[in-house]
């Protein structure tokens, strides 16, 4: 049981690190998609296949590592310690990018697009208090608070794509 467990955990870290360095090149499309929406596009569409790159090392590893069998709990487990991993590989990207690279880019150009919004659309002239609060505290946001929340958020949603992927690739012995 203690060898399949760290086996379990092996291939997730592996798996967990292919697709932590997939999300890297990905989140490298996203401040350049300020510039070239097409690489906004590619960014989303890129995103929307994480979720079939999951399915896709966690059904590898149910075929050529546990010999074509898997329960669902090991599948859960193999899935979520798999985008947790990439999480914490990418969570090192998204901290020398805040800290190093953007110099406040992002936060301005929302801050531009909301201002153009308000200018444009007398109906939310009634939000510009709320919306000025919330620009005030992108701006206060420090990189490592910002990385810690993108590291909770890729946990979370990595914790919730793993329900259905390991429904999906769960396979009892014939």
């Amino acid at each position: 049981m203690t060898e399949n467990k760290n086996s379990l955990q092996k291939y997730a870290m592996l798996a967990g690190t292919y697709i932590g360095v997939y999300w890297t090149l990905k989140f490298i499309l996203f401040p350049l998609g300020f510039t070239v929406p097409f690489l906004s596009l590619l960014f989303i569409a890129l995103t929307l296949a994480v979720p079939f790159i999951g399915y896709y090392y966690t059904k590898l590893y149910r075929d050529k590592i546990n010999h074509g069998v898997i329960s669902f709990p090991q599948a859960f487990a193999f899935s979520f310690f798999m985008y947790m991993f990439a999480s914490l590989l990418v969570s090192v990207a998204h901290y020398i990018y805040f800290q190093y690279i953007d110099q406040g880019f992002i936060v301005e150009t929302y801050t531009k697009v909301w201002h153009e919004l308000l200018a444009k659309s007398p109906e939310m002239e009634a939000n510009r208090q709320i919306i000025n609060e919330m620009i005030e505290t992108a701006r206060a946001t420090t990189p490592i608070d910002l990385t810690i929340q993108l590291l909770s958020w890729d946990v979370f949603w990595g914790g919730i794509l793993a329900i259905p992927t390991a429904l999906a690739v769960m396979k009892k012995r014939a």
